[in-house]
This record gives C-alpha cells, structure tokens and sequence, in this order.
C-alpha cells in the first residue's frame, strides 16, 4: 500500500478565506485555492481567527451578510485543515518586527511572511498589490522570497 503524499502547506491570508463568502470578493485566485482542498495544509497566525471573526461581524453590521452566514461559515472554517502557528507571540517583538522593518510589512503581514519559512502565502492583498506596484512588489518579494500558489 503507498503512502499518500503529504499536503500543500500554505500561510492563508483571511482576505482568500474572506473572499470565499463574500460573492463581491470571489477571484479566479480564492477559488483556485479552495478547489485544492482537501490536499491542503493552511498555517495561520494566531490572530487570524480574529481577525476573520471581525471582518465577519462588520459584514454582517453592513449588512453583507446575516449572522446565520456567520454562523454557518465559522463552522466551515472549523472542518478546514488550518494549522495555528504557535510561534506567533513568541517572535512579534523579535523577528517579525525585524521583518516588519526590512520589508515595510505590516506586523501582521510580516508574521504570515515570517511563518511563510515553511510555506508559500496564499493572499489577494499580495495579488492586488503586486498589480498595483509592481516595482515596489518586485523588490519586496525579492527580499522576502515570497511564494504564491498559482
């Protein structure tokens, strides 16, 4: 009997898991990266699931989504292979604000770059950043070796 192969691991940024609820956000990009589910491992920093749970209760103070969506999409959140990277704390003041600084991320852009060591970032900021600032893009992922699921 053969072993199946181990899944693609990948840091998933909220705005691609985001962009799977909000039909206005849905992107060739997102749906590629769900339609490979379930060969995929997702990391995220520790604060993703926050952040996820705020863009969601906006959505619903918007009124772009209903609190019984809410609840249904959590619960589908919850089934998906999601590795929480237990590191998080322990490096936000250290590497990730050294990262943050070298590379003009965010913190949190720069811990998802940071747990990105194991694995290639899934995110439509990157994507629409990189369309918008190429340049500034190139050289940005240059510095950080950033890879992309494509």
């Amino acid at each position: 009997m053969t072993t199946p192969p181990p899944p693609d691991r990948f840091v998933l940024d909220g705005s691609v898991a985001l962009a799977w609820l909000f039909h206005d956000e849905q992107d060739p990009y997102a749906d590629a990266i769900i339609a490979k589910l379930p060969n995929l491992e997702m990391l995220v920093p520790r604060l993703w699931h926050l952040e996820v749970a705020n863009v969601l209760l906006v959505g619903e103070r918007r009124g772009r989504c209903s609190q019984a969506d809410t609840v249904q999409w959590l619960s589908y959140l919850l089934g998906l292979p999601i590795v929480v990277d237990g590191e998080t704390e322990t490096r936000a003041w250290s590497d990730t604000v050294s990262l943050a600084r070298q590379s003009g991320l965010t913190a949190p852009s720069a811990s998802k770059s940071r747990a990105r060591l194991a694995a290639p970032i899934a995110s439509d900021h990157l994507v629409r950043s990189r369309a918008r600032h190429p340049d500034r893009f190139a050289a940005r992922a240059s510095r950080l070796e950033v890879g992309m699921i494509q």
